[in-house]
């Protein structure tokens, strides 16, 4: 069973555009296999086999989610972002004015997707 500890220092180590692919391996090498992180608060929920949930703290002021989404300009906050451009706030609250809700990873498909409010796939990505 996998603790919120484990996955901070896990994080704390591995979880930026260089390590993530290795952050994922990891993270499902402790049983994680999803994890959604919501882009109100930036709270987490990872969950493991056996139904196992462990759930993480919001990291920032609430941000509001735009109703309508506009995947150019999330494309365009979500590319700033990677290219080191902007914080991860900075980028979060982007997120939320194009209207992305959360993304999930699955550690086992190694694949990441983002969501509007309505719950509608905005993009799916695989993790190298």
């Amino acid at each position: 069973m996998f603790t919120l500890e484990q996955i901070h220092e896990l994080h704390d180590r591995l979880g930026n555009a260089e390590t993530l692919n290795i952050y994922l391996q990891a993270l499902n090498a402790i049983g994680v296999d999803t994890f959604d992180s919501f882009i109100t608060d930036r709270h987490s929920e990872f969950l493991g086999k056996d139904g196992q949930k462990v759930v993480s703290p919001p990291a920032h002021e609430t941000l509001i989610v735009a109703n309508t989404s506009n995947r150019e300009q999330f494309m365009e906050h979500l590319d700033r972002h990677l290219q080191g451009k902007t914080s991860y706030l900075e980028m979060s609250k982007g997120l939320a004015e194009s209207g992305v809700a959360k993304w999930t990873v699955d550690t086992n498909r190694m694949t990441a997707i983002y969501y509007d409010k309505a719950g509608n796939e905005m993009l799916a990505e695989e993790v190298k």
